[in-house]
């Protein structure tokens, strides 16, 4: 069986029905899968408890599905986080990040449309669109390497963009994945289509929205692609979705040093989220050969950061997970195609000084 006959989880369970599953067998079966537990419940026999047709085929099944994902190779980190390289079963390659604590950021699309100006992922626009099955799948392959109980959709691509795929995906871990509702993360840019569907879901995820910054122009230039929404409604819609499901919405914010990090926008974002269910994660700029930004200074970024919190907003300074393995989004995969940035065609308008004391990339570990 081809792996790309299975991309898609409602394809993956129309086919178990075909051999047989009643809806009893296909829960268990589809718990096997992404929980790596039995095909049969404890205590039984799975070639009593499946159907002898579904027992059979099941083989070819799982085959097919340990393909949709394979891992190509493995980034470790030294905060205990892991970038994985992930091969698609077309060939196409996405990443995936082990993060601390039992967190998996998995991606939702090969390349992104939106095309922000400081990301890799971005560079190349949109290859292809993934199948819930193939997300899942990366869940499936992290936890082959560790525990996972927590998935964010931060990875490559805009999940509002695939978001039959995404909430698919999204219900099928909180159903099946023993993974709480709240340890669902979706990351979006902001689009009016996400904030229509997420509170129709059986399983309501948590929201992060990628801001980056309150000022229209400027985000504008910084996301060209993105919905244009003014970000004052944006955080208003998130805002609104965090305070009905009560989960905290987490606003992302890269940092770009003489961009994004003044003191008006700090006290412009102190003002909208003043007494809202609402976090910010503060996340300086992961380093990208040729790109014409640099991230602020350490006294620079705990300024801003103490700014939002004795404004009363929860702030958490972070570092992006992979920087000391050069592993932002969509550099493992850049690197992987012998891609090379120039800074002659690099967004931006002038080329600003590599930033001292980067760490000193550590060694792939590859996976044959």
């Amino acid at each position: 069986m081809n792996p790309a006959q299975l991309a898609s989880l409602s394809t993956l369970e129309d086919t178990l029905a075909q051999h047989g599953a009643r809806p009893v067998h296909a829960a268990q079966l589809l718990r096997a899968w992404v929980q790596l537990a039995s095909t049969a419940p404890r205590g039984q026999d799975p070639a009593r408890f499946l159907p002898r047709a579904l027992h059979t085929a099941w083989h070819q099944i799982a085959a097919a599905l340990d393909g949709l994902a394979t891992l190509q190779s493995r980034h470790p980190g030294e905060d205990s986080s892991e970038r994985l390289l992930v091969r698609l079963c077309d060939g196409q390659a996405v990443e995936s990040v082990l993060l601390p604590r039992g967190g998996l950021c998995v991606s939702t699309q090969a390349g992104c449309a939106v095309g922000c100006v400081f990301c890799m992922t971005g560079r190349d626009g949109l290859l292809r669109q993934l199948g819930s099955a193939e997300i899942v799948a990366q869940v499936v392959l992290a936890r082959r390497l560790r525990a996972v109980g927590k998935v964010v959709f931060m990875g490559m691509g805009e999940p509002a963009h695939n978001l039959d795929a995404v909430l698919e995906a999204i219900n099928f871990l909180g159903t099946h994945g023993g993974i709480a509702h709240k340890s669902l993360v979706f990351s979006t840019v902001g689009d009016a289509r996400a904030f229509e569907r997420l509170p129709l879901g059986r399983v309501k995820p948590a929201l992060a929205l990628s801001l980056h910054t309150t000022k229209s122009e400027l985000r504008a230039q910084l996301l060209p692609r993105a919905p244009r929404m003014e970000p004052a409604a944006l955080v208003e819609a998130a805002c609104g979705y965090a305070e009905a499901t009560g989960y905290p919405l987490q606003l992302q914010w890269t940092l770009l040093a003489g961009v994004n990090d003044g003191d008006d926008e700090a006290a412009t974002l102190a003002a909208w989220l003043r007494g809202r269910h609402a976090m910010v994660n503060l996340i300086p700029w992961n380093h990208i050969d040729g790109m014409p930004w640099q991230r602020p200074d350490t006294g620079r970024t705990v300024a801003l950061a103490r700014a939002l919190k004795s404004a009363g907003v929860l702030t958490r300074l972070r570092w992006s997970a992979g920087q000391d393995v050069d592993g932002g989004c969509g550099q493992l995969r850049a690197r992987a195609l012998g891609a090379a940035v120039g800074a002659t065609d690099a967004p931006g308008e002038a080329l600003i000084a590599r930033p001292a004391g980067r760490p000193a990339r550590i060694p792939l570990v590859s996976v044959a």
